[in-house]
């Protein structure tokens, strides 16, 4: 029998990534005028379809559901609606994840897998991740659903807290009992926060040389949704993190498997699209499983991965 899969609902975008001689000052509102341009790609994104990625290139069976222009460029497109999520046969997924955008329709579909794992046995029940990046108050009813919680710096600093531990404690009572609460604070690590009340903490793994930060979130949701989904994963706060050894502060990583998995950054952990004008096939609100670079080589040669398993492109 085939492995059940993990769904990620949410946004697909066209990146237009430009490559400088020089990184812009930190902190400046210049748009690197004396930078000079040395390349420019353009590349599948969006944060739902960029853990998509980093999930089958872990080794995860996986499927992508969204929205999708016909060609390479399109605006206003609608987000999934309840009604399409309908339409999704629910026994082939083991994992939902959520990136939060139109919380009014995803709080219908969670509500449709909370019914759906009513019936099932604990084996067999799905598990729900949310992410709420956004500092949007629409968005905010979402954390109130989901075992797991990813909360954005953004949205905890647009709260008032200053830190990823203050957040985690003071966002806690907003999650559903038994949740895991996740932020990740940039370089400063992530922490987690479960029922047992326990802060945990993980340091950044930063590599020997940062390229650029373009989906760095959506790779470390992505590497703690792996991690959990594991049929051996303890699905409590501390396995998020990490486990705890005696007489050593609570941050050891993943066995096998840091938070920040490498390499650090998408740029170099997915595969690169071709300039081509038809970027993106046709299609609207579409579950896709099965896809392959067709440029697929070797990726220690600085040209696009292989194949990629489940994953849409």
């Amino acid at each position: 029998m085939e492995d059940k899969q993990i769904l990620c609902v949410g946004l697909v975008v066209l990146d237009v990534i430009n490559v400088v001689d020089k990184y812009p000052e930190e902190d400046t509102d210049s748009r690197c005028l004396f930078c000079r341009c040395l390349s420019q790609r353009w590349q599948r994104g969006g944060n739902a379809s960029n853990s998509c990625t980093v999930l089958s290139l872990l080794g995860a069976p996986c499927a992508f559901m969204g929205s999708l222009a016909p060609g390479h460029v399109a605006e206003n497109l609608p987000d999934v609606s309840a009604t399409d999520f309908e339409k999704v046969d629910l026994t082939r997924f083991k994992w939902i994840h959520i990136e939060g955008r139109n919380a009014s329709e995803q709080v219908k579909m969670l509500r449709r897998i909370e019914q759906h794992n009513a019936s099932q046995p604990p084996a067999q029940k799905i598990r729900v991740s949310v992410e709420v990046e956004k500092p949007r108050e629409e968005l905010f009813q979402l954390f109130g659903y989901g075992d797991v919680v990813f909360v954005s710096k953004d949205v905890a600093k647009h709260l008032g807290f200053r830190s990823a531990g203050e957040a985690l404690r003071g966002l806690y009572r907003r999650v559903r009992k038994g949740a895991v609460l996740v932020c990740a604070w940039a370089e400063e690590g992530a922490d987690a926060l479960g029922p047992d009340g326990r802060l945990l903490h993980s340091d950044a793994f930063p590599p020997p040389r940062v390229v650029d930060t373009l989906g760095a979130g959506d790779t470390f949701n992505a590497s703690v949704i792996f991690s959990l989904s594991q049929e051996n994963a303890r699905h409590d706060a501390w396995s998020v993190l990490g486990s705890q050894r005696s007489g050593e502060e609570e941050r050891s990583p993943f066995p096998g498997h840091s938070c920040f998995p490498k390499p650090h950054t998408l740029s170099e952990l997915k595969p690169q699209i071709p300039d081509d004008p038809q970027l993106l096939p046709q299609a609207s609100h579409s579950l896709r499983t099965e896809a392959q670079d067709p440029r697929g080589t070797d990726p220690s040669k600085g040209v696009p991965l292989p194949a990629l398993r489940r994953a849409f492109l």
